[in-house]
């Protein structure tokens, strides 16, 4: 039983972790946004940034404190041509209400995807086949819709969303600046790295 779950464990990690580089996979979803219902489909992220922000449920506990703790991120984000996107298995019709019923819940002006299909969920490999709910992950998209970052938390541990910005900046100078890599805790404007034979055994 303990090599079964070891092993289980492993394959999951890799699935996940097999995502990075790899283009979104297509879905059409319905949305709240800005007291509207919206349509999204992986299309949309072609041409911009995105982070795409999965959580369990609305009505909860620790989601409200995420997702109000993102929307205070999001106006740094958009400066950078960043969309922002939650997702959960509830309906469009479920984030309306919370957003409607919620103090924190109702400062968001990001889109709430609804992924009541678990459609998106699968696809992101965050969807917990037990429950029907979505894990705590947290993904940066480029504009090619090709996947940059995942962050994976277990149902009892928040995110901190000023991590985000400083992701950003990393992934957009990478990809603007094409041999270079940030180093640990890179901030805009700080050295970066140029791997070649010359730097092996130097840092």
């Amino acid at each position: 039983l303990c090599l079964f779950n070891i092993f289980q464990i492993t394959f999951q990690e890799e699935d996940i972790m097999s995502l990075i580089g790899k283009e979104v996979l297509p879905f059409e979803a319905k949305a709240f946004k800005n007291g509207e219902f919206i349509d999204v489909t992986n299309e949309d992220l072609k041409g911009q940034w995105s982070v795409f922000c999965f959580y369990p449920a609305d009505f909860s506990f620790v989601c409200p404190t995420e997702l109000e703790d993102l929307q205070g991120q999001y106006a740094a984000l958009k400066e950078l041509g960043v969309e922002v996107y939650s997702v959960s298995t509830d309906t469009h019709f479920v984030h309306k209400g919370w957003h409607d019923s919620s103090e924190k819940i109702g400062k968001i002006t990001y889109a709430m995807i609804g992924d009541p299909s678990q459609t998106i969920s699968r696809n992101f490999d965050v969807l917990d086949e037990e429950t029907g709910l979505a894990d705590r992950g947290t993904f940066f998209i480029d504009p090619d819709g090709v996947i940059q970052t995942v962050e994976i938390n277990a149902g009892g541990i928040g995110r901190d969303a000023s991590n985000l910005v400083n992701k950003v900046k990393a992934a957009q100078y990478v990809r603007q600046n094409p041999g270079e890599v940030c180093p640990a805790k890179w901030e805009e404007g700080g050295e970066t790295l140029t791997p070649s034979l010359d730097l092996v055994g130097k840092i």
